[in-house]
């Protein structure tokens, strides 16, 4: 069973989000919170394996929220909520390490795949949207981020940099596999030694890093 925690300041959306994951059989929400202080704590409390949280509450917003918890020991993973396609604080709590966002609009039989991916590691969530919120963001910002993007990557090899290419993408393992001619057994240590290289805590931080060097330009 994956063990989930709801933060989020609306009843009724944590109240869909527990009725769909219950429903699929292979999670438990142990826990909810309706503002961003109560969800740190209920994290620490808890210890679910994944936070779904909200940006915008009161008392404590979900990126600051989104930062205590991946500070905590053995942190869960995080993603975040919102109702917003391009949103910056969205793009922030994925570079400060939230596996990724789900969108308040996603379909239920969507919600369920994509927790799943979000807690075993193996993908972002909403991968295409996620490269796409990411794709804009950084757009905007490209110029002061580039340079030192590619500073990060000048010890890759040539392998290296394909996968990197393909994570920001947001491929899945098996769409890497097929991609590169090797299983998903190899794509998976391929993935966590390139983390390690860049110090990324996840595959979205290296979708993020992927376009800010340009790597998926042209």
């Amino acid at each position: 069973m994956i063990s989930v925690l709801l933060v989020d300041d609306e009843e009724l959306v944590r109240f869909g989000l527990r009725t769909v994951l219950e429903a699929a059989g292979d999670f438990e929400v142990v826990g909810e919170a309706g503002d961003g202080a109560a969800g740190v704590r209920a994290a620490r409390e808890l210890r679910p394996d994944v936070v779904l949280i909200d940006i915008r509450m009161p008392v404590l917003d979900g990126l600051a929220a989104t930062r205590r918890i991946l500070a905590q020991p053995q942190p869960p993973q995080v993603a975040v909520l919102t109702t917003f396609h391009v949103d910056e604080y969205v793009y922030a709590a994925l570079a400060a390490g939230a596996a990724g966002f789900l969108l308040k609009d996603t379909p239920p039989r969507e919600i369920a795949a994509a927790v799943r991916a979000v807690a075993d590691g193996t993908a972002t969530l909403s991968p295409k949207v996620t490269a796409g919120l990411i794709e804009s963001y950084v757009d905007k910002k490209a110029a002061p981020r580039k340079a030192q993007a590619l500073r990060r990557l000048s010890e890759l090899s040539e392998r290296e940099l394909e996968v990197l290419r393909l994570l920001g993408t947001g491929e899945s393992n098996a769409e890497l596999a097929r991609k590169l001619f090797v299983s998903e057994a190899t794509v998976k240590t391929y993935v966590s030694r390139l983390l390690a290289k860049l110090d990324l805590t996840n595959r979205t931080q290296a979708a993020i890093l992927a376009h800010e060097a340009g790597l998926l330009d042209g």
